[in-house]
């Protein structure tokens, strides 16, 4: 017999954008942190600009309008940063 466990889709409750990371907190609790060196756009946008974001469908992504960057959870969870060149650290 075989037992049907149900997929739960992580979701995003909050957002902070610092100077050079993002966090975020899931709603299980979980908190990811994620260098802005990963995202170019985030990377290069005023704080005004960084705060200036919504979270889209119910947690599952988020989007930053005047910079017209979107990330979504699972890419989050997957380590997946946007491609191009390797970030200095």
């Amino acid at each position: 017999m075989s037992t049907f466990v149900p997929r739960l889709v992580p979701r995003a409750v909050e957002v902070d954008v610092a100077a050079d990371e993002l966090r975020v907190v899931l709603w299980d609790g979980r908190r990811l942190s994620v260098p802005l060196a990963w995202f170019p756009k985030l990377l290069r946008a005023s704080p005004k600009e960084r705060s200036n974001f919504k979270i889209l469908g119910g947690g599952i992504g988020i989007h930053w309008p005047d910079i017209d960057e979107d990330l979504s959870v699972q890419g989050l969870l997957r380590g997946v940063r946007v491609p191009g060149p390797a970030p200095q650290l």
